[in-house]
């Protein structure tokens, strides 16, 4: 997969919109169908995101994702993308009308063959390009448009916005049963104070990336990616309240069958499970007491449900 951070002209792509936060289920549809169409009529799929949420520069929001632009590139390259463009919402973007935005962007560059969005995407100056302007000028612009409809789970329509909230809640399973695959995030370890090792359970100390979604503080059963292998963990995110003193939370996390120093190494953090809420305990025997049942509750991890197949069989 190539990845462009400006425009380029490439024709006949078979082209999926959106900002993909997450890459949840209904977004993964959106993708393999725009790749579907892409294989079976011999040309090549590419999909257009950007650096930041365009509510960033629309309303001054301070949006929080679920997933970093890395993580974000990671997922869409597992389902065959052959480009992305990750381009910058600005001004000069925002101002433009629905149909300068289709000519001027979409078909003048890629003189795209189709293009693929989910039920509830809009573009163009006061979002006036939507599903129906797209379906409108599929003759006058020569390419075949696909709206893929809501995408549920257990009858609750996936979004992002949904995600967040069951994320916020501390329902993990809820937000990765939506997602199809586990929440996760970037970090690189830093040094800390080494209280674990005096309790028999030494740590690698994460910063939780600020603009990431928000998660409650608590134990949380997780897989510690470390150069390419996966080790089971038990986490907490928080502010230790029975061997700290300090108001600056962090990301510890215990790895099992794992004894390397690797400060200032990138690590990879899937979060599987909240496991309880955290506590102050009344001394660090039962802290010690209770982290060896936190380890045991690692055995039983939760399924993951995946994406559906594409409606649309291109």
């Amino acid at each position: 997969m190539e990845v462009f951070y400006e425009l380029n002209k490439k024709n006949d792509l078979s082209l999926c919109l959106g900002f993909f936060d997450g890459v949840h289920q209904g977004h993964q549809v959106v993708i393999k169908n725009a790749v579907n169409f892409a294989k079976s009529n011999n040309t090549s799929s590419a999909l257009i995101t950007f650096v930041e949420h365009p509510l960033c520069l629309l309303h001054g929001f301070d949006v929080k994702y679920i997933s970093t632009i890395e993580e974000k590139l990671k997922l869409i390259e597992s389902y065959g993308v052959d480009y992305v463009y990750v381009l910058n919402f600005d001004r000069e973007l925002a101002q433009k009308s629905a149909y300068d935005y289709l000519k001027d962007v979409l078909i003048d560059n890629f003189h795209p063959s189709a293009i693929t969005t989910g039920f509830n995407h809009y573009f163009g100056l006061n979002r006036l390009g939507n599903t129906e302007f797209l379906y409108n000028h599929q003759k006058e612009f020569n390419y075949k448009y696909f709206e893929i409809p809501p995408i549920t789970y257990n009858n609750v329509v996936v979004s992002s916005s949904i995600i967040k909230e069951y994320l916020s809640n501390g329902d993990i399973t809820g937000a990765n049963n939506l997602l199809g695959h586990k929440f996760a995030f970037r970090s690189v370890v830093q040094e800390g104070k080494q209280i674990g090792r005096t309790i028999d359970f030494p740590t690698i100390n994460l910063e939780y990336p600020f603009n990431m979604a928000k998660i409650p503080y608590g134990v949380y059963a997780t897989d510690v990616e470390v150069g390419g292998k996966k080790y089971s963990a038990v986490a907490n995110w928080g502010l230790k309240p029975t061997v700290n003193d300090t108001l600056n939370p962090t990301f510890e996390a215990h790895l099992l069958e794992f004894s390397k120093d690797i400060y200032g190494e990138p690590v990879r953090v899937e979060i599987r499970d909240f496991i309880r809420n955290e506590i102050k305990f009344l001394s660090v025997k039962e802290l010690k007491k209770q982290i060896a049942k936190d380890i045991q509750s690692l055995s039983t991890p939760k399924k993951v449900e995946k994406s559906p197949k594409s409606p649309y069989l291109c």
